[in-house]
């Protein structure tokens, strides 16, 4: 994972041999949101600032990620709130200009008696693919989804870094 000291103001300084929480939490937010690092910086404060002081094994890294970039560059979402998981994907998607095609009218009732989570994700991939973006869902011990998305080209390096931060991740179209 490489990390520069200019990627980080107010003494953030990692190197590429940094292989400390911080420095990989510091790379999931880059990834996750790809060429906004101003949105990666302020959502990294907010997770320093949650964990404060608590020691690094004991933080559950997916939890407080998912927590400080709800709506903005991840969601979690009960996983039988299919309106709920639309919304956010189209959230996401929107940072990036990129509208999905559902296959359906989600303001319909109809729509959402007939479809679930899974179904929801993998369309939302198939349409996200062609402009370079995965959509990845991370394991939960609940019954929501929750997830991000970040460029294709980084698919490698997400598969790297997720098991380093205790993470259990998979892209969208491998779930079933």
């Amino acid at each position: 994972m490489h990390t520069s000291d200019e990627d980080f103001e107010s003494g953030h300084h990692f190197d590429e041999d940094d292989d400390s929480p911080d420095a990989y939490v510091w790379q999931l937010f880059l990834l996750i949101n790809p060429g906004d690092d101003e949105s990666a910086f302020q959502q990294f404060a907010a997770y320093r600032d949650a964990v404060g002081d608590t020691p690094p094994e004991e933080v559950d890294v997916a939890q407080v990620v998912g927590q400080v970039a709800d709506w903005r560059s991840a969601f979690h979402v009960d996983a039988e709130d299919t309106r709920a998981l639309v919304q956010a994907i189209e959230e996401l998607a929107a940072r990036w200009n990129l509208s999905i095609d559902w296959d359906g009218d989600p303001n319909e009732d109809d729509f959402h008696a007939d479809i679930d989570a899974a179904d929801l994700i993998g369309i939302a991939y198939d349409n996200l693919a062609p402009h370079g973006y995965t959509l990845w869902v991370r394991d939960t011990d609940d019954d929501s989804v929750a997830g991000w998305m970040a460029l294709s080209r980084d698919t490698e390096a997400m598969r790297e870094l997720a098991p380093e931060l205790g993470i259990h991740q998979r892209r969208g179209n491998e779930l079933g």
